[in-house]
């Protein structure tokens, strides 16, 4: 059976580090960055980018739009 591993890119200059997707996440892969954009928000990154499996919760439930999922499938 095939594996899936995701991978999210955040807008950074967009976000507002509200951390919904953070708290959506259902294997802790997102989180804040102790560093801010722009606009003096601190932004979404991934902290555990080696557990994504894709599932774009973060990406859906974001009020900004500020994230992309990417799924890759391996063999």
């Amino acid at each position: 059976m095939a594996k899936i591993k995701g991978k999210v890119v955040v807008d950074v200059e967009h976000c507002k580090g509200c951390g919904v997707c953070v708290a959506s996440c259902p294997v802790n892969v997102l989180g804040l960055s102790t560093e801010v954009n722009g606009k003096g928000y601190p932004f979404a990154m991934m902290v555990e980018p080696e557990n994504c499996i894709g599932c774009a919760s973060c990406a859906i439930i974001c009020p900004d739009s500020c994230l992309t999922v990417y799924r890759q499938k391996f063999e």
